[in-house]
């Protein structure tokens, strides 16, 4: 049994369950097992009112079977054991769908929960393979995009559309997330290598590190400067980073993944340039897409503020793709959802194409805008859509 597995036993044998409550005739529930405190919240909050904005819009439509979405909810408090109870609680409040936080350890308890009563769960914005099939059971999806598409598709824009030939990969060995991007590069680098790339060099540090020094001496004794350095990371380690590589006068591109976008962190690196994000919407008002606008403005007339990520974005997007799906299969019983959903095929939403498969319930491609920042200023400066979606093999690396 794992660690999350005796979570949810521990949490089954701590609360008292009545005999479940049923979902009304009128109405299918949706609930929100995820963080309404904690470290957490500040992932979970934005993803669930972006898929409160889908459900009015769903109920203002007339609603999903002709029936209203109800919201149920139970705070996870940013605490595994806490998470595998919310489960319960909403599933016992009769939950039709269950989603479960942006963390696939933190989201797990509460989605194998899911899987135990045989509804369907969704992570928020989960990107480790995990999150689904492979970690949870064939009742589970994320709504994101995995992170090893993160890291193939900035290498290769970069060495398609701005000429970068010599590659520098640095880790940050903290999370499974960070290790994805990279596992996304070593996977591309090869292809890119057969067209004239290198990759030049390699490191790794920890997030918590205060000093890359040693990193940065080993980057700046290279007979020249990388065109691009890969930095696999997230907050709050990413900044220093960025910060410490940008001080010691190393002007290579760096091209990180989803997790470093937002631009609240960028007055700690003044002037920052030659920095690129892949994204799957832009909050900057300058989206391509007029879906993207207006949902943007949707989002800040409910919460008064912008997005201040494109982690809110999946949101959005799971209920979406989870109402077709009922539409589709006529029913909210998890097995036929399932299988509509897995006939998914780029399926239109309007954070771009959505599939999903028998073997994989995440996406290995995306069309992401590339978010640029120049002299601190961040705004998209192109797209891009992986040349073939990443594999299995790579991505269960």
């Amino acid at each position: 049994m794992t660690k999350t597995q005796h979570l949810v036993a521990a949490a089954l044998a701590s609360v008292c369950l009545t005999a479940p409550a049923f979902a009304d005739d009128d109405t299918i529930k949706i609930g929100f097992a995820t963080a309404e405190s904690g470290f957490m919240e500040a992932y979970d909050k934005p993803a669930t009112d972006a898929a409160l904005i889908r459900i009015d819009e769903i109920n203002k439509a007339g609603g999903l079977l002709g029936k209203q979405i109800e919201v149920v909810k139970a705070d996870t408090k940013s605490d595994r054991a806490e998470g595998a109870k919310a489960g319960l609680t909403v599933i016992d409040q009769g939950a039709d769908l269950v989603v479960v936080s942006c963390d696939y350890d933190f989201g797990a308890p509460a989605a194998l929960a899911a899987e135990d009563a045989g509804k369907v769960s969704f992570f928020l914005c989960a990107e480790s393979v995990k999150a689904g099939i492979q970690g949870v059971g064939p009742l589970s999806f994320s709504a994101s995009v995995l992170a090893p598409v993160q890291g193939a598709a900035m290498s290769e824009w970069a060495f398609k559309e701005r000429d970068a030939k010599s590659f520098y990969k640095l880790l940050d060995t903290w999370t499974v997330y960070n290790k994805g991007i990279c596992d996304g590069f070593d996977w591309m680098m090869p292809k890119l290598e057969a067209q004239g790339a290198k990759l030049v060099g390699e490191d790794t540090f920890k997030n918590e590190d205060a000093s890359i020094a040693a990193q940065i001496t080993r980057i700046k004794s290279l007979p020249e400067e990388p065109d691009a350095i890969m930095l696999c990371t997230m907050m709050p380690g990413g900044v220093s980073a960025v910060k410490q590589i940008r001080a010691a006068g190393i002007n290579s591109m760096i091209l990180v993944g989803s997790g470093m976008d937002g631009s609240y962190w960028l007055p700690a690196v003044p002037d920052l340039s030659n920095f690129f994000i892949p994204v799957q919407g832009s909050i900057y008002g300058d989206d391509p897409r007029e879906a993207v606008k207006s949902f943007n403005a949707a989002f800040k007339e409910r919460t008064g503020a912008d997005p201040s990520s494109q982690y809110a974005y999946p949101g959005y997007v799971m209920v979406d793709v989870w109402a077709k799906a009922v539409e589709r299969a006529g029913t909210t019983e998890a097995e036929a959802v399932v299988a509509e959903l897995e006939k998914m095929k780029d399926e239109p939403t309007a954070f771009g194409p959505r599939t999903f498969t028998a073997e994989l319930h995440h996406q290995n491609n995306a069309n992401y805008l590339v978010v640029g920042v120049e002299k601190g200023k961040p705004g998209v400066v192109g797209e891009w859509t992986l040349s073939e979606p990443v594999p299995m093999d790579a991505i269960l690396k």
